[in-house]
């Protein structure tokens, strides 16, 4: 029978880390301009975000945690050309 200690790369502290490293950089947020926009996000990334916290990811690549009233931005010029591309 192994242990843990077997296999480092099973579980334990090294697991941890990985996972605490992996939600740090997915917790930065992007610079630029794209704090002033609503962005384009699939509907089920946006309940799951609510219920449990994670960043989602816009069409136009931006990562957040969304937090904000979408109606009093205007919409992503990229995020748009992206949907619309998409839809024709």
């Amino acid at each position: 029978m192994s242990t843990p200690l077997d296999r480092p790369d099973s579980g334990g502290l090294a697991t941890l880390d990985r996972e605490l490293e992996e939600l740090i950089r997915e917790e930065n947020i992007e610079p630029g301009d794209h704090e002033r926009f609503s962005h384009y996000v699939k509907k089920d990334k946006i309940l799951e975000s609510a219920l449990t916290g994670k960043p989602v990811r816009a069409l136009c690549g931006k990562k957040w945690t969304p937090g904000r009233d979408p109606e009093k931005f205007p919409v992503c010029p990229q995020c748009k050309e992206i949907y619309e591309s998409l839809t024709s």
